[in-house]
């Protein structure tokens, strides 16, 4: 790739007078050899993955092999028609998306990793409420994946996108940065403004624990998606607003690999902390070790 950062990746954007989407598939065929008809087909697949992941999450049983999880997406959509929700439409809508689609991660059923099984929720969320609500293309879509795909690779180049390694802000961090930034585009803000975004999104997420009850990606794992497709949406927002980082957002980064870094290893996907272990979390793992 011919960028390592965001400033890089703005900079490539502005010179080639391209999204940053499209940066990325270029960049993507130079990396992989293939053409950009086979390369954005690839990508235009993993959509149709994400929006059948939805859509299962929303209309057929959810409930996880623990019984733990499951359904809370449709209970959301309930809600939606029965009530004004708080968040109004549009923002409650990315939430019960996200909710799906994690819920099916969790019931064992198909979903694209972005950038992780445990954050697979969040750009689904955000793009196909979006697409719903704007009349997007598939094709714009798709773009809008390329783009996020690129800040997620500055991400696990510079930081983590591991929670193994550095905490939930690794994985659903990660995911409500690449969504941002990536909707900033889909939105027809600038590469500098969803490079903001990217920023805005990742300080509200600096120093989440991962802390999985019973080992498993489901509590608080599912939530954490809904409540970070709320988040992608409002950073979003701010960037197309005017409101910058004023940290630089590579800065950010930094930030993430070096509190990721210092973070107790009970706190990075162990369920050796956190919500794992309250008395309520230690006792749904001994009744999952008994069954």
């Amino acid at each position: 790739m011919n960028f390592t950062t965001l400033q890089e990746l703005r900079l490539l954007s502005e010179q080639r007078n391209m999204s940053i989407g499209h940066v990325m598939l270029e960049e993507q065929c130079a990396e992989s050899g293939q053409s950009s008809e086979q390369v954005f087909a690839q990508m235009a697949e993993y959509y149709q993955i994400m929006k059948t992941a939805v859509d299962k999450g929303l209309h057929e049983n959810t409930t996880s092999r623990s019984g733990l999880t499951g359904l809370d997406a449709q209970r959301v959509m309930t809600y939606r028609e029965q009530a004004e929700p708080n968040l109004g439409g549009a923002a409650s809508e990315a939430m019960a998306y996200a909710l799906a689609v994690s819920e099916v991660n969790a019931s064992m059923g198909r979903v694209i990793a972005t950038p992780t099984a445990g954050s697979c929720g969040i750009i689904p969320g955000v793009f196909i409420s979006c697409q719903q609500r704007f009349g997007w293309s598939d094709e714009h879509m798709v773009y809008g994946l390329f783009a996020a795909g690129a800040i997620g690779y500055v991400i696990a180049n510079n930081s983590f996108i591991s929670g193994a390694e550095g905490g939930c802000q690794a994985e659903v961090g990660s995911a409500i940065g690449m969504a941002a930034g990536a909707l900033v585009e889909l939105r027809g803000g600038t590469p500098e403004q969803a490079i903001h975004a990217v920023g805005l999104a990742l300080k509200n997420s600096l120093g989440l624990i991962c802390d999985p009850v019973g080992g498993l990606v489901e509590i608080p794992c599912i939530v954490r998606n809904g409540f970070g497709a709320v988040t992608a949406l409002a950073a979003a927002d701010m960037a197309l607003a005017g409101v910058r980082s004023v940290i630089p957002s590579d800065e950010v980064v930094q930030v993430m690999l070096e509190v990721g870094s210092s973070m107790p290893e009970k706190h990075r996907e162990t369920a050796g902390g956190g919500l794992a272990q309250t008395p309520t979390g230690r006792k749904i793992m001994n009744d999952l070790r008994k069954k």
